[in-house]
């Protein structure tokens, strides 16, 4: 079975999108805050760079370097606004450009070059190296909700569920749904 790239990308992306979101929703707002020490990263400080990079490397995609001379990265990772909903409309606007950018890109954009930080890359190395960056910090958010959470639900399989999820997804496969299938529909 075939899947286009994009296609398979822009999955993967709202997956990750939903693991941070569905994290959040366990937790109480306060604790989007919460640093373990000072030179560790609260989830609102995690939101805030995953914002201000998705603005940067999203915004005009195609024809200019990922990295803005108007990204101020080390303000990122500084707490300035302490709003639980101005955190989550910086989450959603920041994956709003991505969304958008990917859905606007046709195959025959895969190939053409663009840059970050002045280094050359095809379209579908830019997507790739965004996709392992996005992962690696929901990874983190997901990591510190479930310290934080006082009734945490698993977002993959639950510790000794690996057999019903196995069934389960068999159940799946025979109604002719894949992996990618799962994931859009996965709560």
């Amino acid at each position: 079975m075939e899947t286009s790239f994009l296609k398979n990308s822009i999955v993967l992306f709202e997956y990750y999108k939903t693991l941070g979101e569905k994290t959040v929703q366990q937790i109480d707002p306060e604790q989007l805050f919460w640093q373990a020490n000072e030179d560790s990263n609260s989830i609102a400080l995690i939101i805030q760079h995953l914002h201000g990079n998705m603005l940067s490397r999203w915004t005009d995609f195609l024809t200019t370097d990922g990295e803005k001379e108007w990204r101020n990265r080390d303000s990122e990772f500084e707490t300035t606004d302490r709003n639980p909903d101005n955190i989550m409309q910086q989450w959603n606007e920041g994956w709003k450009v991505l969304l958008d950018t990917l859905n606007a890109l046709t195959d025959a954009d895969l190939n053409k070059t663009v840059y970050i930080r002045s280094q050359a890359h095809s379209v579908m190395e830019a997507i790739q190296r965004q996709i392992a960056h996005y992962a690696y910090h929901v990874g983190q958010i997901v990591f510190l909700g479930k310290m934080l959470s006082k009734e945490w639900k698993s977002l993959s399989i639950p510790k000794n569920k690996s057999s019903d999820f196995n069934t389960h997804f068999s159940k799946e496969q025979n109604q002719g749904n894949n992996f990618t299938d799962y994931l859009k529909k996965k709560d």
